[in-house]
């Protein structure tokens, strides 16, 4: 017990202070002290194997790409860990003041206390960043000569090439939010879906900025008359403008298509002119220079093993082994999956249809738990899209009525992607409210509790309240998974208690018994073939590959580089004394890259295929399980359960019962639905943000909120 503890302490400690030496270089490098100091060390370093390249990359890129090194380690180690993770709860309590609502109905949406933080210190940094520069400009005071400029010309010239600095500090981080199966953001406890706004924060922060110091630099321009010359520019040393107007243009191009209402109408649109980041980065490369890229070098290079351990991944087919039909229009799927394949609840998994799209990847929340099922997992797909009204119509149409059994359904997935820890376990209490479709990830969570309560009855939440508002009483059927949960608690364990909300109907049963008797006869069961298909889902490589990974290929790209600046670089300067041209060096820069995202991609894929050829597994097919009616007909504890027409639930209500219910108690307040819901919830957890301080005769609301929609 005391050596993993020893060894999380020590790799956090090299985790962060890693990151600080990071932060640090960003805040020193505006400063003329370190400018002045850096090009006496690349001068140095010039006489050496590694060049003033191999320099940049040790202190710009590296320590960034270590702290995920590491960082997959401690992961490892953390997941590893006993199940005492599930509690000391009273550990819980000391952030609630930080990770609580503080800020619910903002133009960004409902932020924390801890965001509000760190988003004012990155203000700070930016404001830093430009105010360093622009002062030793205007202490230089050396006006571009070409231009022939005056003073205030000048100074707002620099402005614009500085904010150009600004664009370059948010573009170091935006690609790290949306890594996957490397994402670094776990180390903090996010899961991939909430850390797609920082993604969108950051880039239009980018965008902005880049914005400013392009159409600065045109304004100074077309005043000195000079536009038409110096836009189609490409200097063969210094800044190449017309790569510059490239990458700004492509930004622009992929800001615009991903704006909410584009890209909820127009999804296709959003997502091709999303893969023009490849142009966008290689225009910036040009435009920068390596000198600048190598500050945004951590977040690419990470960002291509992802994608390249995706492709990996997803290459491989399975099938649909079974399927369940609702009568709300939606579908339940059953994957097969490697028994090794272990996830936590609300862990998600993208999904393609190669028979409806062959390029586009959905997002589901998986509704089965990995400890309950280890040969299969389940999703739940509504039908509100065209590519998922597709796949129910696919199902549906496809259904013989005398066999219930049809060909073979291929799919692809990629993922799991989900929270190492399952902190609902640390809870005393757990309030669980839900609409519609975002029921999902709650089946999860609950089927996890069941299938843990043997084993840790101790450690599990003494109280669940599971409050689910739907539109329609059909879209009450969505709760097939937990039935058994719900018709089989046993006394002295887990009290789950459940409230629907049924709001566009009037009464049409008086309890959940009737109810549930007149909708589980309209879920229909179908079953496919899966004789031709032997390929099951296996997950991602585990932490401590993706840190080997990682380290294998930063090697690989360091000795590249190395081996190629001495092959063209140093011997053009031995037998001539022409300079090359600066891209010549970005050039040389982008084949070590490449050279060492496929010296990674041989190895992880060679690496799976070993996997797979070792262990090659038939698709287990799951035993259909109708809902037991028998079941719902003995069992009184459905008495116990809710049901309300014509009415939303009124939260202010719920939150004062269960506030008399679990003084001095924990409870974890997990949200999955609309904007509006997770704002009505987030505002009667706001009060708690001094929970600190206030007595214990208090509950502690710890609010989370589960992504409804991407």
């Amino acid at each position: 017990m005391a050596m993993p503890s020893a060894v999380l302490i020590t790799l956090k400690s090299v985790v962060i202070l890693l990151f600080a030496v990071w932060v640090c270089l960003w805040l020193l490098k505006p400063t003329d002290f370190w400018t002045k100091t850096w090009h006496k060390a690349e001068d140095r370093a010039d006489n050496t194997i590694f060049g003033y390249q191999g320099l940049n990359f040790a202190v710009c890129s590296f320590p960034l790409i270590s702290v995920a090194i590491f960082g997959f380690v401690y992961l490892h180690f953390r997941a590893e860990e006993p199940k005492n993770r599930f509690g000391d709860r009273s550990k819980r309590v000391s952030i609630t003041s930080l990770t609580n609502p503080f800020i619910v109905r903002g133009p960004l949406g409902i932020l924390s206390l801890c965001e509000i933080l760190v988003a004012a210190l990155f203000i700070i940094f930016l404001a830093w960043t430009v105010y360093a520069r622009v002062s030793n400009d205007f202490m230089k005071m050396t006006p571009v000569k070409s231009l022939k400029l005056n003073e205030w010309q000048y100074k707002f010239m620099r402005f614009g090439t500085r904010f150009g600095l600004v664009a370059e500090a948010c573009l170091a981080l935006l690609l790290l939010p949306i890594l996957r199966g490397m994402a670094v953001f776990r180390l903090i406890g996010l899961s991939f879906e909430a850390s797609v706004r920082y993604h969108v924060w950051l880039g239009t922060a980018m965008i902005f900025f880049a914005t400013l110091h392009g159409s600065i630099t045109l304004f100074i321009w077309g005043v000195k008359h000079q536009i038409q010359d110096e836009m189609w520019k490409w200097q063969s040393t210094g800044r190449v403008y017309l790569a510059g107007e490239i990458a700004l243009l492509t930004g622009l191009v992929i800001w615009i298509t991903s704006l909410p209402w584009i890209r909820r109408k127009q999804f296709e649109l959003f997502y091709y002119t999303h893969h023009l980041y490849a142009l966008f980065l290689l225009a910036f490369l040009i435009h920068g220079g390596d000198r600048h890229f190598y500050m945004v070098f951590p977040g690419v290079f990470l960002f291509a093993l992802d994608k390249v351990l995706r492709i990996i991944q997803s290459r491989v087919e399975t099938c649909v082994v079974s399927a369940r039909i609702f009568p709300c229009r939606a579908i339940e799927l059953t994957l097969p999956k490697h028994p090794g394949l272990k996830y936590t609840p609300t862990s998600v998994i993208f999904l393609k249809v190669p028979s409806i799209s062959r390029l586009q990847w959905h997002l589901f929340s998986i509704t089965s738990s990995s400890t309950a099922d280890d040969e299969t997992l389940s999703v739940i797909v509504k039908g509100e899209g065209w590519w998922t009204n597709a796949l129910y119509n696919r199902i549906v149409t496809a259904v013989d009525s005398k066999t219930h059994q049809v060909k073979y359904l291929p799919v692809s997935v990629e993922g799991p992607y989900g929270p190492i820890s399952m902190d609902f376990l640390r809870y005393d209490n757990l309030l669980l409210l839900a609409g519609g479709i975002g029921i999902t990830p709650f089946l999860s969570i609950l089927q996890e509790i069941a299938s843990t309560q043997d084993r840790n009855k101790s450690e599990l939440p003494k109280k669940v309240q599971l409050i689910y508002t739907v539109k329609k009483s059909q879209d009450i059927t969505l709760l097939s998974p937990i039935l058994s949960l719900l018709t089989n608690q046993i006394e002295d364990q887990l009290h789950l208690r459940l409230k629907i909300f049924v709001t566009q109907e009037l009464q049409s049963a008086t309890n959940l018994r009737e109810l549930l008797n007149e909708l589980t006869d309209q879920v229909q069961t179908v079953n496919f073939e899966t004789e031709s298909v032997n390929n099951v889902a296996r997950g991602f490589e585990s932490f401590p590959w993706l840190a080997a990974i990682a380290l294998f290929s930063s090697i690989k790209f360091m000795i590249s580089l190395v081996c190629l600046d001495h092959a063209f670089l140093h011997s053009e300067k031995k037998t001539s004394k022409k300079k090359n041209p600066s891209w010549f060096t970005d050039i040389l820069l982008l084949c070590s890259f490449v050279i060492a995202i496929l010296s990674g991609t041989f190895i992880v894929a060679i690496t799976r295929w070993w996997k797979t050829r070792n262990d090659a597994r038939a698709v287990y097919r799951k035993p259909s399980e109708g809902t037991d009616m028998s079941c719902i007909e003995a069992s009184y504890e459905l008495e116990e359960h809710e049901v309300h027409y014509g009415r939303r639930p009124n939260f202010g209500d719920i939150f004062s019962k269960l506030a008399s219910q679990s003084a001095g108690s924990t409870v974890g307040v997990f949200v999955c639905g609309p904007e509006s819901m997770k704002q009505s919830v987030a505002s009667l957890c706001k009060p708690n943000l001094q929970g600190l301080c206030a007595k214990r005769s208090t509950p502690s609301f710890c609010f989370h909120s589960l992504n409804f929609e991407l």
